[in-house]
């Protein structure tokens, strides 16, 4: 039986996919497991990061499938984005049939990998079909409330040529391209994902125990709740007149209630409506508005640098204490958090006292150590400490003063108790081609008018001209112009597209459509109620907060549109680690990539599979080794080769335990401890190495004895064990030697793990000198004399004091000399 990777992998594909095999059933009474990876963008080519996502989930599919379950194992594409036109650009071809010819050399990768997805229930978010869905939910989502259109400054990314959300703002740059992005003025299509926040931070209790921990806590973070002090800083007099009258006030948020005697100046953000109107109406001078505009084209990362404003020479009144405060403009301060404008305390706020220190402004303590003297001449006190310089509230905890300072706000009715949150409205619009367009349309008479749902989808033009420059949407000469709904007369489609991550908070409710009514219903209620949540859901922490945030507050919506009744997509979630190669993540620009194909093609897709799943746990980074991968290789071929030993049967074999010699007995003590661990690894701790580890010592336990019986046995079960790591080789011996008839529940033989023997360690006054081997119901007397044969040249004239045996562990002999 020599090892034929080739042809043994091809024999099985083309088994699996004219048999249908891994259709999930329509039969509701089976007790079922979804299982789900994130879908790949369709870029060309799978990457050693795709094999090891892919590798984990198949695993855990093709293991519950032999418990007898229901499996849902489904794959599709997240085919719209800026990648597709970006290419299409690059090399001259429309975004589609790039799209498209990629996801079929994908779809080809896939199953020459022997993964083992749903072929009926595939798709890509660019499927007209799916799109037709999508712009009926977004409909329905603008009917109540939860989508909605306003202008603002938004994030742009100059090189992409379209804004961000800015859960896709990493470090000041745009999260694909890593250019630095710039502030523009536009208008903007946003979901009202603040509208859940508190839900969505509340829920995330409900995930604990089945998400990473890490994951949990980033989304706490970027969620961003707060507790503390609203109210608003009144203009004087002579700062009124300078606006014209328009402006009264601004509001400001503090989390530090307790700092508000000590507030020497207030800092509005470059973006803030006061500064946009002051410069609109040349109440700057031109040096000034230069500045400002620098700023506001600065990298949120850059603006966090280094501390940069200016004086607005206008002035606030203290609500408390009545005194003129100045009002600034600073570069740290974002309309991305609370209103856009802070109450600066520089004596007890580090960033605060950068920026006073560096234009010479107030620094006025309020707050000092409860023992030891105040230090302001390097930095701020941030710690807690008594209060002082504060009217009535002198002499309290800094800490325990928050609420009764606030409760003075309310009580004089100037200010009130606030939660705020980080988290903001998720912008959606993306100028570029190659998304789902956006059905609304834009008419004179009737304003912002959705599209009617018996015309969906509204597809997009396949000839378009791609140049990079703008959007061809809005240069196309027929595509946008239609009829309003409303009134009949003519009128202008939207031209923005959606953020691809849209497509992707919804997918695995498609995947719980039935193939019956795949065309006319996204998905079905009694679909739905029978599938989710997704039992074990596999991706990168990269997304973390973009795809995992965006999919719970989706499922959220959907459940109060009365599309589902449940609260949370994911039960379990697993984050595998990268792939790395000479210590850095695999990547074509460092030139570290591995090919899949060739792999495949030089090993098969079984060695691949192997390595991929033992040289690392899945959520550890994985260190690629070529001669790890020739090891998984070898491994592969001696476990088939050496099949040869088994009989064949269509039962396990029966086997007297106690027959057996003490090598036969090991042996089957190892194969059924890989068993044991097999069933942890997939219901618990995930750790397919120390499984396959398992699986390569039972080998060698194998190899000390050659009773045929306890071979059979153990490939019984072996190849089920195996069968999701390396499936063709499992059916191909399974089919050899047990008409496929092991590939399902095994059982744990515990009669295998009752020692006939134990083994003690022999002592002498003491020291360890050696070990016996008794029988389990030996005498005391019998184990002194087989201990005393042992250590014979230790005792050898010597007068034994004592003997002492201790139960299960050690026989200790106390000698005289």
């Amino acid at each position: 039986m020599e090892y034929n990777a080739k042809s043994i992998e091809q024999k099985w594909q083309n088994y699996w996919r004219e048999n249908d095999s891994f259709e999930p059933s329509e039969d509701f009474t089976k007790e079922k497991k979804y299982i789900l990876s994130m879908f790949p963008f369709p870029s060309g080519r799978l990457h050693m990061g795709h094999v090891r996502n892919y590798s984990i989930s198949d695993a855990f599919a093709r293991y519950h499938r032999q418990q007898g379950k229901n499996v849902l194992h489904p794959i599709g594409f997240d085919s719209f984005g800026m990648p597709a036109e970006n290419a299409a650009i690059k090399n001259n071809a429309n975004p589609k049939t790039w799209t498209y010819d990629n996801i079929d050399y994908m779809k080809n990768e896939f199953y020459s990998l022997g993964f083992s997805f749903s072929k009926k229930r595939e798709l890509a978010t660019s499927d007209e079909l799916y799109t037709k869905f999508e712009q009926a939910f977004i409909i329905d989502m603008y009917e109540k409330g939860l989508l909605y259109r306003e202008k603002g400054m938004l994030n742009w990314c100059p090189h992409d040529q379209t804004v961000l959300a800015n859960e896709q703002v990493v470090d000041g740059c745009c999260w694909r391209c890593d250019t630095p992005i710039v502030k523009k003025d536009m208008n903007q299509y946003y979901f009202k994902i603040t509208a859940y926040a508190d839900e969505l931070l509340a829920d995330l209790k409900k995930l604990e125990g089945g998400w990473p921990k890490q994951v949990l806590t980033m989304q706490e973070n970027w969620i961003g709740k707060s507790n503390g002090l609203a109210f608003d800083l009144f203009f004087d007099d002579e700062s009124k007149a300078k606006l014209n009258g328009e402006f009264e006030s601004f509001d400001v948020f503090t989390t530090r209630p307790d700092t508000i005697y000590g507030v020497s100046y207030t800092a509005l953000a470059p973006e803030h409506k006061i500064v946009s109107y002051m410069i609109e109406n040349k109440l700057l001078s031109d040096e000034k508005i230069a500045a400002i505009e620098e700023m506001i084209n600065a990298s949120n990362i850059d603006r966090q640098k280094e501390k940069a404003g200016l004086s607005l020479d206008l002035n606030v009144v203290h609500p408390l204490t009545g005194k003129k405060i100045p009002v600034w403009i600073a570069n740290f301060v974002l309309m991305d958090y609370g209103s856009g404008a802070v109450m600066a305390v520089p004596a007890h706020d580090d960033r605060d006292y950068e920026f006073a220190t560096k234009y010479g402004l107030e620094i006025n303590a309020v707050i000092k150590p409860f023992e030891g003297e105040l230090e302001l001449d390097k930095k701020a006190y941030t710690e807690v400490g008594e209060l002082f310089n504060s009217a009535e509230f002198d002499g309290l905890n800094s800490k325990e003063s928050q609420a009764k300072i606030i409760e003075h706000f309310e009580a004089k009715n100037i200010g009130k108790k606030t939660t705020n949150y980080k988290l903001k409205d998720w912008g959606v619009s993306r100028q570029r081609y190659w998304g789902a367009p956006i059905p609304f349309i834009h008419c004179d008479d009737c304003g912002l008018v959705m599209e009617d749902k018996a015309n969906l989808p509204v597809a997009l033009p396949e000839d378009v001209e791609i140049t990079g420059e703008g959007n061809p949407l809005e240069k196309h000469p027929t595509w946008k112009h239609c009829k309003c709904p409303k009134c009949g007369k003519d009128a202008v489609r939207e031209t923005d597209t959606m953020d691809t991550f849209v497509e992707s908070s919804w997918y695995f409710l498609r995947f719980c459509a039935s193939e019956l009514n795949w065309e006319k219903e996204a998905f079905s209620a009694d679909q739905i109620k029978y599938w989710m949540g997704v039992d074990h859901y596999i991706g990168g922490i990269e997304h973390a907060i973009l795809h995992l945030l965006y999919a719970r507050f989706f499922t959220k919506v959907f459940r109060d549109l009365g599309y589902l009744e449940f609260d949370e997509p994911f039960d379990r979630l697993l984050t595998q680690g990268m792939v790395l190669k000479d210590g850095a993540k695999m990547s074509k620009s460092k030139g570290n990539t591995v090919d899949p194909d060739e792999l495949i093609a030089k090993y098969g897709a079984d060695t691949a599979r192997l390595f991929i799943l033992f040289a690392a746990p899945p959520t550890q980074e994985l260190e690629w080794n070529d001669s790890g991968v020739e090891g998984a290789f070898r491994f592969i071929k001696r476990f088939y080769e050496r099949s040869t030993n088994v009989v064949a049967t269509d039962t396990i074999p029966s086997i007297d335990h106690a027959s057996l010699s003490k090598e036969e007995k090991f042996a089957r003590k190892k194969v059924y401890e890989a068993l044991k661990r097999s069933e942890e690894v997939y219901n618990e701790r995930y750790t397919f190495n120390t499984m396959i580890a398992g699986v390569m010592e039972a080998m060698n336990a194998l190899n000390a004895q050659e009773n045929s019986d306890v071979w059979t046995e153990a490939y019984w079960i072996f190849t089920s064990i195996l069968e999701p790591v390396i499936p063709h080789t499992s059916w191909e011996i399974s089919e050899k030697f047990f008409n496929l008839n092991n590939l399902n529940v095994q059982t744990v033989l515990e009669e295998v793990f009752v020692e006939d023997s134990i083994t003690l360690g022999v002592s002498v006054n003491g020291k360890n000198r050696g070990e016996i081997e008794v029988a389990k119901d030996a005498s005391k007397e019998d184990m002194l004399l087989a201990a005393k044969e042992v250590v014979a040249k230790w005792l050898e004239g010597k007068e034994i004091v004592k003997e002492i045996v201790v139960p299960n562990k050690l026989v200790n002999i106390v000698i005289k000399g």
